[in-house]
């Protein structure tokens, strides 16, 4: 792979006569974290999906983990890649123990079958459930649980199967102030953890990029306004152009804000 995790070349994605993607260029590099901002209807969640490879692209080459995307299978491919979204969640059988979700990841199912775990794998899930704050929900369903309680499972069980590649869509949204925070703290230790996975992490605001991370895209319509590291992403001039209003940036260490001027 040289290193590289992820690449795409001139991707497209065209549905009902439109762009969702149009002509994106973009390469993820093993060490890096990545950070997807845009408005509402900018492509985000289609970059993820194809960078999942839940979604072919209509145009333009993609390289997930060393496999060119359409010449793979990709069911041996994607327990290489850790997806938490909303797609997910809305996918998940009511009554579904929040223990049983994280470990039937392993196998790339949302729930139980006739699948047996060995004791490490359940080690594993719990220690997962664990760090991220959820511990003494294993046994809870998870539709029972608060929005900020699901968000901390499905990045547990996104990371269940050590994948090389950890795709996180929206992972703050719908939280309030304090769970933000949490959330944006301990996503940061895991960026900044040496064994951790490239990371992608979609958002709409500049506040919920966590310390540690080391590069941003900018999406708009479809199509790259910049790409690269942070410290040349984050301009007031970049940003602006992506949202359509002129912006004020600042930075207080490793967190950002902005609004409008």
């Amino acid at each position: 792979m040289d290193g590289r995790v992820l690449g795409l070349n001139g991707v497209t994605v065209r549905r009902g006569g439109g762009h969702l993607l149009d002509g994106v260029d973009w390469s993820v590099l093993e060490g890096e974290r990545w950070v997807i901002l845009g408005p509402n209807g900018a492509g985000k969640t289609t970059l993820l999906n194809v960078a999942s490879s839940q979604t072919y692209p209509t145009a333009g080459g993609v390289e997930i983990l060393g496999e060119r995307l359409g010449g793979v299978d990709v069911f041996e491919l994607r327990p290489l890649i850790g997806y938490a979204g909303a797609s997910v969640s809305s996918r998940i059988e009511e009554d579904t123990p929040v223990l049983d979700l994280v470990l039937s990841a392993a196998y790339g199912y949302l729930g139980r079958f006739r699948e047996e775990y060995g004791v490490p794998d359940y080690g594993r899930a719990r220690a997962l459930l664990g760090h991220w704050g959820v511990g003494d929900l294993a046994d809870r369903s998870f539709h029972t649980l608060s929005e900020g309680e699901r968000k901390r499972v499905l990045i547990a069980r996104a990371l269940m199967s050590d994948p090389e590649l950890l795709l996180l869509d929206e992972p703050a949204a719908g939280l309030d102030l304090g769970g933000r925070e949490d959330l944006v703290r301990r996503m940061g230790k895991l960026a900044m953890s040496d064994v951790a996975p490239a990371l992608v992490v979609v958002s709409h605001h500049v506040e919920e990029i966590p310390p540690g991370f080391t590069h941003g895209l900018l999406l708009r319509e479809g199509r790259v306004v910049k790409a690269g590291p942070l410290g040349e992403v984050m301009t007031a001039e970049y940003l602006s152009e992506t949202f359509g209003l002129p912006l004020k940036i600042e930075r207080d260490g490793d967190r950002w804000t902005a609004r409008a001027i």
